[in-house]
């Protein structure tokens, strides 16, 4: 294959809903451009792009994919992406390298929850982006609604460049308005026939023409001047109008297709190599530090690497962007992030698993290469004369999370390896290994992303897993003032052990004035502070530690002892062992033995008053609460509202948003166990949602009374 040029080179991601045809419309690419002779299909499991076994299985894109095709002497990179929401993680990455996107829309449903989502996210990232009407050959197809529910969520810059003349299984023609020419395709689609518009449509193709020109013109000031002095444009003069209201980001043309029947395909990649942006023409990218990277083949040469995987019999594989200059096999460069040298031993094209190796590519290339030894998803490679370091793509926070175990203990490094083997492929799966809740939690994005890694695991590496319910990491603090006081002794022939301490422990909140009176059974004690010990916790909130002895009761070289035996049990609470937070400890009073005294003791000493303090300080339970927003159609509003309720949600507020309400609520995380299953279901998976951590709160009295009894029975057991 040619070297291709940065002038001759675009880039496009092909997203949409699940089910909308991503895949199918990927082969018929493939086909038209003459990298494949054959069409697969995702039902024979024969498709270039769809090639791991897990995709098999589910019939589903599950890792985004790789792909390139030639067409009118252009290279056209794409990749495909996943549609389901489980793993967004390769549609967030694909649109963090590519310049377009391609939005499939599936006619029986318009616009869908997932194509929403999608479409912020290439917004956020200023993506370009061209609607795909496809499956209009469906019995249920409605191209009117399509495009309806597509100006509703995008807006009035929709703009329709084709529309079929005949909808449903008898589909086989369109009217092309930019061109005003109809399209008409036999059984096997492939190339068209090319024919006048007929008389019964000549009406609707001129208003739409209008409709087009008008809306090529608002891009371009002298196009606009053109148009009012013409009152129409030239076909090219369309087009320079339209790549630039792509670029912008304000002008959304809309195609159709039957990817299936490959009807339509070459005409969309035709208007793809004439309009859409070279990824010259493209913003410069910027850098952390505001700097920005022009696409010159000219400039030091720099890569951007945005995807790993595992391959089976070579290893890893690095896909990458080249940013800047020109990558040759052989290449040393520095891997910025960590100042380590890689050298490309090989360079790849990639067409699915199919890899074809090239000498060379140049600056907004994609491509791959295989065994970099410390190079990662994020890292940025750079010739000596280069310091660019980009941004790291920024991915979802996690909305489901499990606790996973080995079947055989005896698997459980082998199982560590595979988990980070899997995030380093999938950076939206994060394992959590988890000292205080004794289990390795996964976060992801929802049940069918775990069930499709332990089928991963299961098939692929031949390791059993099984899923547990996962603990909550909940804190205990207090909510009143309480006084406890402990001797430790302890006589066994030498040298025994004695320390002896008074404390009163407060619930401790940020600027509380310092302690100088207390109330203890009605009588008043005054304190003084001599000294403060602040410790921020690991695990959230503080320890106050205030040191208020005075006439030498305990020598100051034994409160760090003192301080130690607290915050032992500080590590594993009281109530149900889970840290405690948000206290205040004033030492003010014990003894000592000239002998007999020593760390050990008031350790000893001061972890058990700690306790019996914490018991009669009002001691309360503390649950993580998380900020929810679920986007769901207005039907289903009901279901889910009662739903959330059930869940001890509280909400904060609703809005409509593009034809969808969102809810706003604060839910625990204790109820957030397999939301998104529930969702789901509830709503014929036209709903989704995130999450995030917001803050702590005391649960319910009757939500305590349940943990403490099962801690208990927890306890006696073990």
């Amino acid at each position: 294959m040619k070297v291709y040029q940065s002038n001759e080179i675009k880039n496009i991601a092909l997203i949409g809903n699940a089910g909308s045809g991503k895949t199918t419309l990927a082969e018929a690419m493939l086909f038209e451009g003459g990298v494949i002779t054959r069409r697969g299909n995702v039902e024979d499991n024969n498709t270039v792009s769809d090639y791991n076994p897990v995709e098999h299985e589910y019939e589903n894109s599950v890792f985004s994919t790789v792909l390139y095709t030639e067409w009118l002497g252009k290279k056209i990179n794409f990749i495909d992406t996943p549609g389901a929401d489980d793993f967004s993680g390769g549609v967030i990455s694909a649109l963090n390298v590519v310049d377009t996107g391609l939005m499939l829309i599936n006619a029986l449903n318009g616009v869908e929850v997932g194509t929403e989502i999608i479409g912020r996210r290439a917004a956020a990232l200023n993506k370009p982006l061209i609607f795909v009407v496809n499956q209009l050959d469906h019995d249920k197809a409605n191209f009117e609604l399509c495009i309806e529910s597509a100006k509703t969520n995008f807006g009035s810059k929709v703009s329709i460049v084709q529309y079929p003349v005949n909808v449903g299984v008898n589909f086989n023609a369109l009217i092309d308005v930019l061109k005003m020419k109809m399209y008409q395709w036999g059984p096997d689609g492939g190339e068209p026939e090319i024919l006048p518009i007929p008389d019964s449509e000549i009406d609707k193709a001129n208003e739409l023409h209008n409709e087009l020109v008008e809306s090529a013109a608002e891009n371009d000031e002298d196009l606009m001047e053109l148009f009012f002095e013409k009152g129409t444009l030239t076909e090219d003069e369309m087009r320079t109008g339209m790549k630039k209201g792509m670029i912008a980001c304000d002008f959304f043309p809309v195609f159709c297709v039957s990817a299936k029947k490959d009807m339509g395909v070459r005409r969309l990649m035709e208007f793809i190599g004439n309009i859409v942006p070279f990824v010259t023409e493209m913003p410069a990218i910027p850098t952390v530090s505001g700097r920005e990277a022009k696409c010159d083949p000219n400039a030091p040469t720099s890569v951007f690497v945005f995807k790993t995987s595992i391959e089976p019999h070579i290893g890893e594989v690095s896909y990458f962007k080249v940013i800047s200059g020109r990558i040759k096999e052989g290449d040393d460069l520095i891997n910025i992030n960590n100042n380590i040298k890689e050298r490309v031993s090989q360079l790849y094209i990639i067409a699915g698993r199919n890899r074809e190796r090239v000498s060379e590519l140049v600056a907004g290339d994609i491509g791959a290469t295989v065994k970099l030894k410390n190079t990662k998803n994020n890292h940025t490679l750079n010739c000596k004369d280069c310091d660019f370091v980009y941004k790291d793509i920024q991915f979802p926070e996690p909305k489901y999370r499990t606790a996973v175990k080995a079947k055989d203990e005896a698997d459980d490094e082998k199982l560590g390896e595979l988990l980070h083997r899997m995030h380093e492929e999938d950076p939206t799966i994060t394992i959590e290994y988890s000292k205080e809740l004794k289990q390795i939690i996964l976060h992801g994005q929802g049940e069918f992303h775990m069930n499709t890694l332990k089928w991963r695991l299961s098939h692929n590496d031949h390791l059993e897993i099984e899923f547990l319910t996962p603990k909550i990491p909940y804190r205990e603090t207090i909510t009143k003032l309480a006084q406890a006081d402990y001797r430790h002794k302890k006589q066994s022939g030498g040298s025994g052990q004695f320390g002896e301490v008074h404390m009163l422990i407060e619930p401790y909140t940020e600027g509380m004035p310092d302690p100088v009176m207390y109330k203890i059974d009605g009588k008043e004690m005054k304190v003084n502070l001599r000294g403060t010990e602040v410790t921020k916790l690991n695990w959230g909130g503080k320890l106050v530690f205030c040191n208020c002895i005075v006439g030498g009761a305990i020598d100051t070289r034994f409160l760090p002892a003192i301080q130690k035996g607290i915050m032992e049990k500080m590590d594993e609470g009281p109530l149900t062992g889970s840290y405690a937070r948000d206290i205040r400890v004033v030492v003010y009073d014990g003894k000592m033995h000239a002998v007999d005294s020593n760390e050990i003791s008031f350790r000893l000493a001061g972890r058990h008053a700690f306790s019996a303090a914490f018991k009669n300080a009002g001691p309360k339970i503390l649950e993580p609460i998380y900020n929810i927003e679920v986007l769901v159609p207005e039907d289903r509003m009901g279901d889910v509202m009662s739903d959330l309720q059930s869940r001890r949600a509280m909400i904060m507020g609703m809005e409509a948003e593009k034809g969808f309400q969102k809810i706003l609520a604060k839910v625990p995380l204790k109820e957030m166990n397999k939301y998104s299953t529930t969702l789901s279901s509830l709503t014929r998976g036209r709903a989704q949602f995130t999450m995030k951590f917001d803050t702590y709160e005391k649960v319910p009295n009757e939500v305590q009374v349940e943990l403490l009894a099962a801690y208990q029975e927890e306890t006696a057991e073990a």
